[in-house]
């Protein structure tokens, strides 16, 4: 009995019309990435797991995928090793695993290549990473990750480029319903400190977090049994409420904290490089209760949602001090971003903004009816290719019926009959399957006709 075929959990199958999709996803922000000077970079698929242990926290170490070392992987353990448990035997039989995200390997090759690398280094990278995750809508185990970042100088002329590249690809997908929102770790400090919460400041923000899911008024209750007073409470969401200008009303509240000053100086001032960029803010919103990645940005962050959809965030990024640290390389500031390809593709797909073209490669499909005509078929299909028109030529001797069935099930616009009576001629009849208007060509004019 054949074995029937499955794919592991947490991985998927592109189909051509798929693909068609991701690369136009794909295609579009590395034209966007060039534009802006940054440069590629691939990272291998494995890394040393003493590069990615200890980077992600115990959560994303235990979602590490494991690669077992070659040959007799068990010929060094023992029993001791067996009843020691899983983390112990772990050192023992592997010492690779794939790669979790892309921002890890990055460090390791800057660090690896710092005395070839120009600085500030620009680069970009699109690699698929794995995460022994469990799966679920919009989780994958194996997905892309689409990152561009510049490491090496602290200007926030740099934040202000990135918010401009998300609005040139948005705008190349004539996606226009979103909204960025714009904080800095070292306003959240401030606040904390404002609020006599510094010393809980991860706990803070993880309950500043749940805004959006929870309310104003479970968080208020979980902030106050934190600590925080509650008439610091309600002075708190007086301030995170104020939509008139929030900006000012935040740095009246932060003028006793030179941490948050300082954060709201740099969000100032990549409101101005914004300006001088031709950005307008509209869709750029200052956010005081943004509390993404806290554990790892250190400056300005930011976020990306769609407003006219339910859908989460399809692209983010901020700031960060010292990345390269971790491998001993100090005082390398660095700022990135990341596009969610999988949410962006799904945003697109929701919102109906693909091109309106049909997922096919070929342009003309050119008919094979007998071995007589074969050979002009073959030669006219060599000539339309090198006019750089995409075309094929039907593989067997078939049916007109069976070969059209192909064409329209391919999404092949053009079929090109070439029969005895056409070749005799030197008249070639070209048919648009959309319309089903034919023309008689000679092969000079069917080039002119399809360019």
């Amino acid at each position: 009995m054949a074995q029937k075929p499955s794919l592991p959990k947490g991985t998927r199958d592109f189909g051509p019309e798929q693909m068609f999709k991701r690369n136009y996803i794909l295609n579009t922000i590395k034209k966007v990435f060039q534009k802006y000077g940054f440069l590629p970079l691939e990272t291998p698929a494995m890394e040393n797991l003493s590069v990615l242990t200890g980077k992600y926290g115990d959560e994303g170490d235990q979602l590490l995928y494991r690669v077992l070392n070659s040959g007799d992987f068990l010929g060094k353990t023992n029993a001791e090793d067996y009843q020691a448990g899983s983390k112990a035997m772990s050192s023992k039989i592997t010492e690779k695993g794939l790669k979790y995200d892309l921002t890890v390997p990055f460090a390791r090759h800057v660090v690896m290549n710092q005395h070839q690398i120009a600085f500030p280094f620009k680069r970009y990278q699109i690699q698929p990473v794995w995460r022994a995750d469990r799966p679920q809508k919009g989780r994958y185990r194996e997905f892309y990750q689409c990152d561009a970042d510049v490491i090496g100088t602290q200007s926030l002329i740099c934040e202000a480029e990135l918010m401009c590249m998300v609005h040139e690809v948005f705008d190349h997908f004539g996606f226009k319903d979103f909204k960025v929102s714009l904080s800095s770790r070292k306003v959240l400090e401030g606040i904390a400190e404002v609020c006599g919460l510094s010393n809980q400041f991860t706990a803070f923000c993880t309950i500043l977090d749940k805004l959006d899911k929870i309310g104003e008024e479970k968080v208020s209750n979980e902030l106050i049994n934190l600590g925080l007073a509650e008439d610091k409470c309600r002075e708190l969401f007086d301030i995170l409420n104020n939509s008139i200008d929030p900006l000012a009303s935040v740095k009246e509240y932060l003028k006793p904290s030179p941490i948050g000053r300082q954060g709201v100086e740099e969000i100032e001032t990549t409101f101005d490089h914004l300006k001088t960029l031709g950005l307008e803010k509209h869709q750029i919103v200052f956010d005081p209760a943004l509390a993404r990645g806290l554990s790892y940005y250190t400056g300005v962050i930011y976020e990306v949602k769609p407003t006219s959809i339910k859908m989460g965030t399809i692209t983010a990024g901020g700031r960060y001090d010292d990345l390269t640290g971790i491998f001993g390389l100090k005082g390398m500031s660095g700022v990135g971003i990341s596009f969610g390809v999988d949410r962006i593709y799904d945003t697109l797909e929701e919102l109906g903004l693909y091109p309106q073209t049909n997922a096919h490669s070929s342009q003309v499909l050119v008919t094979n009816f007998d071995s007589d005509s074969e050979t002009k078929a073959l030669a006219l299909t060599a000539s339309l290719r090198a006019a750089n028109i995409p075309a094929e030529i039907y593989p067997d001797s078939a049916k007109l019926k069976k070969q059209m069935t192909y064409a329209n099930n391919k999404g092949i616009p053009f079929v090109l009959m070439v029969g005895s009576q056409e070749i005799e001629k030197n008249m070639y009849v070209l048919k648009d399957m959309n319309t089903g208007t034919q023309k008689e060509l000679s092969p000079e004019q069917l080039i002119d006709e399809l360019k």
